[in-house]
């Protein structure tokens, strides 16, 4: 149906912009997609588990969950059960920390040969939201967000990240919990209601509609509009520069932006002002 666009942009009333890292606002999602494939085809193939891998396991399980939350349901919906390990395992263990950290290792190893680029228009749209006064921070389940920011040329931009060492440090639920977006919100000093979201997956416009945000803003990457409308989205795009003009604007009024009917789903970083950004370890 035609979108009554005005009534769900609301930029007007939005002082902070909450980005998602891979799949927002860099390309990184395919660079897990191959490393996650690269970790689960052999590991499957090598116990004769059936099905086999495949890319839409990713999206089912993995997408948007804190790595060892993938693990756990990828192994889950195969029926397999491995002791739980923890972080200091080697990615050689058959455990599940070992091989959350087997498919870090081997993130890294494509990331160190590619290298990584944002998306032009979600840096478009990243520089009119600083331009317009608004806050940012990122709000990624990953646990290398600051390296990835750091590859792709972005981190200055970024004095909050809210990652998943930051969830762990915390102790906060990962996505689809709203907890670390609304960490976030409070880092930077604002109400959810003053705060939008953008997210490329399902967990987590999930997870911004159940924390009540102001604006929830999904970007189809490839996981289908209806299904981030369904997931909770209030409006959805395909690039974040269609809405580089909504930014100046009390209301979003392009036509070309449509919605159709959706149903209602359902660091240690204390407060301070400028985070450092440390490499870390690579987990």
């Amino acid at each position: 149906m035609t979108a009554e666009v005005g009534q769900h942009s609301r930029f007007g009333e939005i002082r902070a912009v909450l980005f998602d890292l891979d799949g927002v606002l860099t390309p990184t999602v395919d660079i897990h997609v191959v490393a996650w494939s690269k970790l689960f085809e052999p590991f499957l193939a090598a116990r004769g588990v059936v099905p086999s891998y495949s890319d839409d396991d990713y999206y089912r399980y993995i997408d948007g969950r804190p790595r060892i939350d993938g693990v756990r349901a990828l192994l889950a919906s195969r029926g397999i059960v491995l002791p739980e390990g923890t972080p200091d395992d080697s990615p050689l263990d058959e455990t599940v920390w070992g091989l959350g950290l087997r498919k870090n290792d081997e993130f890294f190893r494509i990331l160190d040969t590619v290298g990584v680029v944002p998306y032009p228009g979600s840096v478009a749209f990243l520089d009119a939201t600083i331009a317009s006064g608004r806050a940012v921070a990122v709000v990624s389940s990953s646990r290398n967000a600051v390296s990835v920011l750091i590859a792709a040329q972005l981190s200055e931009h970024f004095a909050i990240v809210v990652d998943g060492m930051v969830a762990d440090a915390t102790g906060l639920p990962g996505k689809p919990a709203p907890d670390t977006f609304v960490y976030a919100a409070e880092l930077l000093g604002f109400t959810v209601a003053e705060c939008a979201v953008i997210e490329d997956a399902h967990s987590g416009v999930q997870a911004a509609r159940a924390g009540d945000f102001g604006l929830v803003v999904g970007v189809d990457r490839g996981v289908g509009a209806q299904g981030l409308y369904d997931s909770g989205a209030d409006i959805v795009v395909s690039d974040l520069a269609e809405l580089v003009t909504a930014l100046s604007e009390p209301e979003i009024s392009e036509p070309a932006l449509s919605e159709p009917a959706r149903s209602e789903p359902a660091l240690t970083q204390p407060a301070h002002s400028t985070p450092t950004y440390p490499e870390g370890p690579r987990q």
